[in-house]
């Protein structure tokens, strides 16, 4: 059975909201939450994502905000934090496994942290038996997927195209999922652009798809109440779950 993986922003609407859709998520299918942690350059991220995060910043998100909410979501959901390295050096990575061995979240995302700049951070947090997600781009070599894939653990993010997340681009991923595949049994999840309608077709040849853009455009539509927003998200998940698994 493929994987799911689903992107919220913590504290957008509210934290309340962010613990009854991500309970929800889990409901319908979603094998793992990536829990946002809102900043306010996500370099990553797309126009969809990143108003998500500066209203979450302008409702006075904090980072204890994201530690409380995941104290009730993680015992019930694989849960990671995607954040930028920004706070997790300012706030100290030792803070972070600290925070997320208390709330039993599993690891974390940092796009903005490359392979060569994570390497003095990633036995710190696999000693305290959490995930550093790798990541490969469709731009990386043969001999830079070996270098990043050998060690890699849980799953590898491998991003759909190059450039931020939403835009909805394609590119053939065969011959680069061959490649991962030639040097790890690692799980590979493709994100980036995966919605309803192109979950199936990115799902081919890897073992999971990660959703973001899709669930947050839901989150940010002023027209549906919370309950209706988190009906909607659960019917997505729903349907890209089934999707991915046809």
């Amino acid at each position: 059975m493929k994987k799911l993986v689903a992107y919220i922003t913590t504290g957008f609407p509210d934290l309340a909201f962010t613990v009854d859709a991500s309970l929800a998520l889990a409901e319908a299918g979603v094998d793992t939450l990536e829990l946002g942690m809102p900043f306010s350059d996500p370099v990553a991220d797309g126009p969809v994502i990143e108003a998500a995060n500066l209203k979450a910043l302008q409702n006075g998100f904090k980072l204890e905000h994201l530690f409380e909410a995941s104290a009730k979501i993680a015992p019930h959901i694989d849960t990671l934090w995607m954040g930028y390295f920004n706070p997790f050096y300012h706030k100290g990575m030792e803070k972070f496994i600290a925070e997320a061995n208390k709330a039993s979240v599993n690891g974390f995302i940092i796009p903005d942290l490359p392979f060569e700049e994570a390497k003095p951070y990633k036995p710190l947090i696999e000693d305290a038996g959490l995930n550093l997600i790798d990541f490969i781009a469709p731009t990386d070599s043969k001999e830079r997927i070996e270098q990043i894939v050998t060690d890699a653990k849980k799953f590898i993010y491998l991003v759909a195209y190059a450039g931020i997340t939403g835009a909805g681009k394609s590119e053939d991923l065969q011959t680069i999922i061959t490649h991962i595949k030639t040097f790890t049994t690692t799980p590979v999840y493709v994100g980036f652009g995966v919605d309803q309608s192109t979950a199936k077709e990115k799902a081919k040849g890897v073992d999971g798809v990660i959703v973001g853009s899709a669930f947050v455009k839901v989150l940010l539509n002023e027209t549906l109440s919370n309950s209706q927003k988190i009906k909607k998200i659960s019917e997505i998940a729903k349907e890209i779950k089934e999707k991915i698994n046809q």
